[in-house]
C-alpha cells in the first residue's frame, strides 16, 4: 500500500527542505494510550487483548502470553511478548508463564529472520520506571529487529524515524510469519 500525496494549496516560502509527515506519532507526542496507573484497567496492554489482531497489531496469541507490534517501534518489525496477567516484573512469572515467554522470544526472532533478514537483534525488557520502562506496571520483552545502518541522522538531528512500511502492512507480514515458521 502507497500513502496518498494529497497536493495542498497555502501560504509560504518553498525551500529546499523535505518534510516527512508521521501522523501516526501524534497520539504519542499527545500522550493518547498511555498507562493511567498501575491498575489493569489503565492499561493498554491489557485493553489491547480484547481487541481485534488486527486492530490491536497483536501478532500471536498462545496460552499466557502473546506477541504484538509495538506502536512506537524503534525499528520496522519491533514487537513485544508480553503475558496477559498484568504483572510489573519478570520474577512475577509463574514457571509455565516464563516458558511461554522464553518460546515466543525464540519464535518472535526466528520469524524477524524468515520475513526480513536482519542482521540482528535488540531483546531486552526495562524493569521500572527509573530503568526506562515506559509502561512499567504491565511486564514486557521487547524484540528489535536490527540492520547495519539503521541507525542514521534522522533519529539525532531530526528526531525522527524513517519506516518503510505501514503498522497494519508489518503486523500482517509478521502474523503471517508466525504460522509459517516453527
Amino acid at each position: 500500500m502507497t500513502p496518498e500525496f494529497v497536493p495542498q494549496d497555502g501560504v509560504g516560502v518553498q525551500d529546499a527542505l523535505q518534510r516527512l509527515w508521521t501522523p501516526h506519532r501524534l497520539s504519542y507526542v499527545q500522550g493518547t494510550g498511555k498507562a493511567d496507573g498501575d491498575e489493569p484497567a489503565g492499561c493498554p496492554f491489557c485493553r489491547v487483548v480484547a481487541l481485534s489482531d488486527e486492530d490491536g497489531l497483536i501478532i500471536a496469541r498462545g496460552a499466557e502470553v502473546f506477541a504484538v507490534l509495538n506502536l512506537y517501534p524503534y525499528n520496522p518489525g519491533h514487537l513485544m511478548v508480553l503475558p496477559y496477567r498484568h504483572v510489573p516484573d519478570y520474577t512475577d512469572l509463574t514457571v509455565s508463564e516464563t516458558a511461554e515467554f522464553a518460546a515466543f522470544t525464540q519464535k518472535a526472532m526466528r520469524v524477524g529472520r524468515h520475513v526480513a533478514g536482519p542482521h540482528g537483534f535488540n531483546v531486552g525488557m526495562n524493569q521500572g520506571v527509573v530503568a526506562g520502562a515506559g509502561i512499567a506496571a504491565h511486564l514486557h520483552q521487547h524484540v528489535v529487529p536490527r540492520w547495519g545502518g539503521d541507525a542514521n541522522f534522522m533519529p539525532v538531528i531530526g528526531h525522527t524515524k524513517v519506516l518503510p512500511q505501514l503498522l497494519g502492512e508489518t503486523r500482517q507480514l509478521l502474523a503471517d510469519g508466525w504460522k509459517a515458521v516453527d
